[in-house]
């Protein structure tokens, strides 16, 4: 188990053990869980056992593993209601996908990495590794990319260090250098792409979700398959995805700091 959140002294560490055992994808045992630990047996026990009283953890005694407690999906309502973009975006995702027809794609950053707040499919769906929800990684995806190119200088320098650069295609980008230098051509012409990077055969233009201090809130993708489109068409919808990226960061800044709209 990584000791990432190891510098946040306790509360850091049982959220490291919280997050290891969501990462799991089902009910985990106490030996699995201790196999990678970087903490004592009587250490992560008592972060299991702390996590499981405040409910953000259940134990089932017949099989003796632990899984993600109820409680957390309270909280997660109310991440997603407070937090998230998807609430605000909704309406206006629902008609940029009825106009294009293809896969849309609403993303923030989640601590340097793309996370999934919402999708609407394709009339012709297509199988692909994005879901509402999911977290994938920023350095080879149209939203990803997007977001990270309008990021402060500081904020950026943190996210890329999070990044794996592990090549996924043959069309990924595996350094940092090389990132920088994509970054720098999106901020020019104000879209990304992802051309075959993280997916064969999966391409899309993403738009930055942008703050009245120009820095990316979300991003906002129209996704394809190379079968169907080409990156050239999909450029051609840009406009219209920074339409409905202009819409939504208004009613979100509307949303989040209604003071300033009385002024």
């Amino acid at each position: 188990m990584g000791a990432e959140g190891n510098s946040d002294g306790t509360v850091g560490k049982a959220l490291d053990v919280l997050d290891r055992v969501a990462q799991a994808g089902r009910p985990v045992r106490f030996t699995e869980l201790l196999a990678d630990a970087a903490y004592p047996k009587a250490t992560l026990y008592r972060f299991l056992q702390t996590l499981t009283n405040q409910g953000m953890l259940a134990y089932d005694p017949d099989r003796q593993s632990y899984s993600l407690g109820v409680r957390l999906v309270r909280l997660a309502h109310a991440a997603w209601a407070q937090s998230s973009l998807a609430p605000i975006a909704r309406p206006y995702i629902d008609i940029l996908s009825a106009d294009v027809g293809e896969t849309i794609h609403l993303a923030q950053l989640d601590v340097g990495q793309v996370l999934y707040v919402d999708k609407r499919n394709a009339a012709r769906p297509v199988e692909m590794f994005s879901q509402a929800g999911k977290v994938g990684p920023a350095y080879c995806t149209g939203v990803g990319k997007a977001m990270l190119a309008y990021q402060t200088a500081d904020a950026l320098d943190r996210a890329l260090d999070r990044q794996s650069f592990h090549r996924f295609t043959d069309h990924t980008l595996t350094s940092r250098a090389a990132l920088l230098a994509e970054l720098e051509v999106i901020r020019g012409r104000g879209f990304a792409f992802d051309a075959e990077e993280h997916e064969p055969g999966i391409i899309c233009v993403a738009v930055p979700i942008l703050n009245r201090a120009g820095r990316a809130m979300g991003a906002l993708s129209v996704t394809s398959t190379t079968a169907r489109a080409s990156l050239m068409a999909l450029a051609a919808l840009a406009p219209r995805i920074q339409q409905t990226a202009a819409q939504i960061a208004a009613e979100a800044e509307s949303w989040r700091f209604p003071e300033q709209q009385q002024a």
